[in-house]
Parts: structure tokens; C-alpha cells; sequence
């Protein structure tokens, strides 16, 4: 089976489709994929539900999806760089839920696992907890959070063999391996395509199992959400 695809826009045809569940690599501007974001924007789909962290920043990563009004709800843990997302979300224009960091990481993990719910003592009597499910176990008070799974899981890597064995740089890695998990359909995009067993088996990160599409950008453009310098 060959995953790979000449280009994202190449990557995404006959997959993404109006009202689908988009799940999107990153932190902040951090390992996300520039390429395949693009792709989606230029797609024109629509009606998007997106679960990512963050939302970019104005004009760039998800923000541009914001832009175009192709996302109609964010499942997110962090919004605070983005206007357009701050404008849209209080104007009643973007539907928003809310989900703490470590929570959003667990149901991605769970869904690409198998596991349709899970209880965590995080959000427990908090706006987070409203109209779940409340259990005790051992005297502490735990809320049931349902696992999230994509129709479209789209991650960033730094190497992928041609079986779609992927490796993250660094921090880049974040959210990626667990959005890679919990889609049906994932497309990784990588810098570097190496040969089949170039990859030591104890460095992979992702398995090639998770992944359906690979699409190569060797020279993404990698924007510094802030860019602080030191003054002379």
C-alpha cells in the first residue's frame, strides 16, 4: 500500500468532507502541520468540528480555518492568541468546549485505544463537570469524560519511513502521537522521508498502523508565536 501522496492538497482529496471532526497536531504554533492546514482551508469543507489544543494565532495555523468560518465548534484547551477566535466565540458565532490540557490528551489517547470514557478528578466541581457524570471511588469525587475520535487526524513529524513510522522532534512531538491515535483516517506531515528500516524500532514514536497518508514538506515555515529578542 503506498501512503505516500505528491502533496497535501493531494493527501486530503476523497477524505475530508463538510461536517467532519478534524483533529489537529501542535501546541501553539509548535509542531503543527502548515501544509495540510492549508490544504483544509483551500479544501473549502465546511461545518468542521476541530479538537486541537490551541486555535493558531490570527492568520495562521487554525486561524486561518477561523478565517474562512470553515470551523463551527473548537473542542480546546487553550485559545488566548487568537482574536478573530476571542471575536467569533463571543459573538455566538463559534460553538466552544472547553477541555483542561491533560484531559484533552487522554481522550485522544483513549479514543485511539478503544477506551469510550474515562473518570478524572480534574474539572470536579468546576463548569467543566456540568452535566457529566459525578462518581465516587475511594472517597473522592471523579467526572466521566467521553474519549474523542476523529473522522481526520492531521499530525506533523520530523521523519516517517515509507510505512508511515513517524518520529517528532523535540516539543514538536506534544500533542501529535495521540491526535495520530484517535484518528480514523490519518495523514502525517513529515520533513523527511527515509528508507524503510532506517528508523531504529526503539525510536518510533508513532507506529505505521495509525498512519494512512504521509505527504513530505521539507521546508515548513515554522512561525515563533512570540518573538521576544534582547534589547542592545
Amino acid at each position: 500500500m503506498n501512503k505516500l501522496y505528491p502533496d497535501a492538497a493531494a493527501a486530503l482529496a476523497g477524505i475530508v468532507k463538510d461536517g467532519q471532526t478534524i483533529a489537529v497536531g501542535g501546541f501553539g504554533l509548535c509542531g503543527i502541520p502548515e501544509a495540510l492546514i492549508a490544504a483544509l482551508r483551500d479544501s473549502g469543507v465546511t461545518g468542521l468540528t476541530a479538537i486541537s489544543n490551541n486555535a493558531g494565532v490570527d492568520g495562521f495555523g487554525l486561524g486561518q480555518l477561523l478565517n474562512t468560518r470553515q470551523i463551527r465548534k473548537m473542542i480546546a484547551s487553550y485559545v488566548g492568541e487568537n482574536k478573530e477566535f476571542e471575536r467569533q466565540y463571543l459573538a455566538g458565532e463559534l460553538e466552544l468546549e472547553f477541555t483542561p490540557q491533560g484531559t484533552l490528551a487522554e481522550k485522544l489517547r483513549s479514543g485511539g485505544a478503544g477506551i469510550p470514557a474515562f473518570f478524572t478528578k480534574t474539572g470536579v466541581g468546576t463548569i467543566v463537570a456540568e452535566g457529566k457524570e459525578i462518581r465516587v471511588f475511594d472517597g473522592e469525587r471523579y467526572v466521566m469524560e467521553r474519549s474523542l475520535v476523529s473522522d481526520v487526524s492531521l499530525v506533523k513529524a520530523w521523519k516517517a519511513d515509507p510505512v508511515g513510522n513517524l518520529v517528532y522532534r523535540k516539543t514538536s512531538r506534544n500533542f501529535n502521537p495521540n491526535v495520530a491515535m484517535a484518528g480514523k483516517i490519518t495523514i502525517a506531515e513529515v520533513e523527511e522521508l527515509v528508507a524503510l528500516g532506517e528508523i531504529d524500532p526503539d525510536a518510533v514514536h508513532t507506529p505505521g498502523i495509525f498512519v494512512h497518508r504521509i505527504v513530505v514538506n521539507k521546508h515548513p515555515e515554522k512561525r515563533i508565536e512570540q518573538r521576544t529578542v534582547r534589547a542592545q
